[in-house]
Order: structure tokens, then C-alpha cells, then sequence
């Protein structure tokens, strides 16, 4: 199986809940540095500028070096904690979530509050695409029509992604491979090829797999 890596997000997504009538709608983006994080907040904030709060929370480094979160008036604890523990609880890594609320008039109570604003923050991120990113490198496999059949079915044992596949007089596949497994890789096809394959090694890039299709950074 191919190594896992971070989790983090390919693409943002925008998610809505209502809890007695107060909207929360929750923005959901993938960021890098706090900077990038703080402007995406005052983004949302001014698109939402009626709304009575803008709470967020964000995540970035390998680690979770960085974790910020606010309330934005709603009661301490109550929503920019929550939102966070979200984030951390799923392992995304490098996103902000922004929930806005539009009060509906009824009081929700503090855990009322705090089950609002983890849903809205769940909605967001089901509706976010969240990709196990990771460091490989491009490798071009080379190979005849005999071996080509031993060659697909090791990469699937290892769970590596054909990135393009050229068939002419030759075979070419290029794949992604985890740093770690390369060496492996190499000696299974050597061996399931008995030496006949040829290997042309490219840039080291990161990357993740999405429904079956390389995305490469």
C-alpha cells in the first residue's frame, strides 16, 4: 500500500446548517500561512458583513504548529474551539473554517452552540475535497508488451497511481512513488520483469490521489 502522508484540502467547499432557525453557514479553504488564513477570514467576513458573527478556526503546518480560533462574540467556548477540535479530530492539515451565523431569534444554549457550530464546520468540510498529500517522484517505467501485465498488477499491490500510460512499439507508464517505496518498487519490477524493464527518474513533487487520478502540486 502506497505511504500515507498529510491531510489536507484540494479544494474548498461551502457547507449550511440551520439550528432554530439561525443560519450557519460554514466557508471552508485551504491556506498555507496565517496570513493567507486572516485574509481569507476578512473575505468572508465582508461578503457576511449583516451577519451577526463570524467565527473561525484555523490549522496549518505538518504538525499543527499553528491552530488559531475565535468566537467573534458568540459565548467563550462556544464556537471557534468547537470548530477547531473538528479540524484536528479529521487530521486536516493547512485550512481555515469560517462559520457565519444569522441569528434566528431562539437562544440555543451554550451546547446548543457548540453542536451547531461542529455541524456547520462537518458540513463545510463534507463539502470540501480532502486529499492525502504526500512526497513522491515521477517515475517513467519502460517496458515490453510481455511485461506489461506483471508491471500493472505490482503497482497495484502497492497501490501506486498510473499518472499516463503511452502504448506504441514500447510501453511507457509514468507513476508517482512514495519517496520511501522507491527502492522496493525498482527490485519488484527488476524481478517480476526479469530485468527487462528500464526506469528514467523525474522531479521529486508532491502529490495525492483523487477518486483514482493523480493530482501533483
Amino acid at each position: 500500500m502506497a505511504a500515507a502522508g498529510i491531510r489536507t484540502l484540494y479544494q474548498g467547499g461551502t457547507g449550511e446548517i440551520v439550528e432554530k432557525k439561525s443560519r450557519f453557514i460554514a466557508n471552508v479553504q485551504t491556506i498555507e500561512t496565517e496570513e493567507e488564513a486572516l485574509a481569507f477570514i476578512a473575505a468572508v467576513k465582508k461578503k457576511y458583513w449583516d451577519a451577526r458573527h463570524n467565527c473561525y478556526a484555523f490549522v496549518a503546518g505538518e504538525k499543527h504548529q499553528l491552530q488559531r480560533c475565535s468566537d467573534d462574540g458568540e459565548p467563550q467556548g462556544t464556537a471557534g474551539r468547537p470548530m477547531l477540535d473538528v479540524l484536528l479530530r479529521e487530521d486536516i492539515h493547512n485550512a481555515v473554517i469560517v462559520v457565519t451565523r444569522y441569528f434566528g431569534g431562539t437562544l440555543l444554549g451554550t451546547g446548543g452552540l457548540v453542536r451547531a457550530y461542529q455541524k456547520a464546520a462537518q458540513e463545510g468540510l463534507a463539502a470540501s475535497v480532502v486529499i492525502e498529500k504526500q512526497k513522491g517522484e515521477l517515475l517513467t517505467i519502460c517496458t515490453d508488451y510481455n511485461g506489461i501485465g506483471k508491471i500493472q498488477y505490482i503497482l497495484a499491490q502497492q497501490g501506486i497511481t498510473v499518472v499516463e500510460a503511452v502504448y506504441e512499439a514500447a510501453v511507457e507508464l509514468q507513476v508517482m512513488v512514495p519517496l520511501e517505496e522507491m527502492e522496493e518498487l525498482l527490485e519488484k519490477i527488476t524481478e517480476g520483469t526479469n530485468g527487462a524493464a528500464r526506469f528514467c527518474h523525474g522531479n521529486q513533487r508532491e502529490y495525492g490521489v483523487i477518486h483514482g487520478e493523480v493530482k501533483i502540486f
